[in-house]
């Protein structure tokens, strides 16, 4: 009778620590962009009305941002057969008001240096890295090899590998990329301002995944 009785006289949580956890309870939970895109219902997640704050040019582009702590914003891994769809890739990514820096080896890679010493060096100095999933990519040992590279410089993912897949079957598709969300390149357009999003929220988004709409392979 006693410890009811103190149960019913204990203090309720003051108003601020009711904000405060439920602040950090809607932080905590995973996005629901991909369940909204999909039709599901918002009560599977708590944060379904949660939308991550706009990330503006000059937050980009700031001497203090973590942006600098990287060579590159982005490395982009690519058949050399693929090379006239990644040049205008790189052309889009690099005339965003953004500017990103981005790393294509037959352009940036030193003379005279090492095919491995270069690919190793462009995952490690670069913030994510776009796998431009073709055919060609799949035929290339280089290219496997800077996949694996990435793979093993953020296992986790948490958004740094963004595959790209163009012409390939479901079954050809890496077994080491089943378990990433990846965008299917139907439209150029559209699917180059994906990666521009993807890009710009993997760099700002450190430990969360980037909240784009994504198709994830089944």
């Amino acid at each position: 009778a006693g410890w009811f009785r103190r149960l019913l006289h204990k203090p309720k949580p003051s108003s601020v620590e009711s904000s405060l956890n439920s602040s950090c309870s809607a932080s905590s939970s995973p996005s629901s962009s991909s369940a909204e895109s999909s039709g599901s219902s918002p009560s599977t997640s708590l944060a379904g009305s949660v939308r991550p704050s706009p990330i503006s040019v000059s937050d980009i582009n700031a001497s203090g941002s973590a942006r600098w702590t990287k060579s590159y914003d982005v490395c982009i891994c690519h058949s050399e057969v693929d090379l006239e769809l990644v040049e205008e890739l790189v052309s889009y990514l690099e005339g965003q008001p953004e500017s990103f820096r981005c790393f294509l080896q037959l352009r940036d890679a030193t003379p005279g240096s090492a095919v491995v010493t270069e690919l190793c060096d462009a995952v490690q100095n670069s913030h994510c890295w776009v796998m431009l999933i073709t055919p060609s990519f799949l035929r290339d040992p280089w290219c496997k090899y800077q996949m694996h590279q990435a793979l093993a410089e953020a296992p986790m993912a948490n958004g740094r590998t963004i595959p790209v897949v163009k012409d390939v079957d479901r079954k050809d598709y890496p077994r080491e990329l089943r378990s990433l969300y990846y965008i299917y390149m139907a439209v150029k357009e559209k699917s180059f301002k994906q990666i521009r999003d993807t890009v710009v929220r993997c760099e700002y988004a450190v430990g969360q995944w980037c909240n784009v709409t994504l198709v994830g392979w089944r």
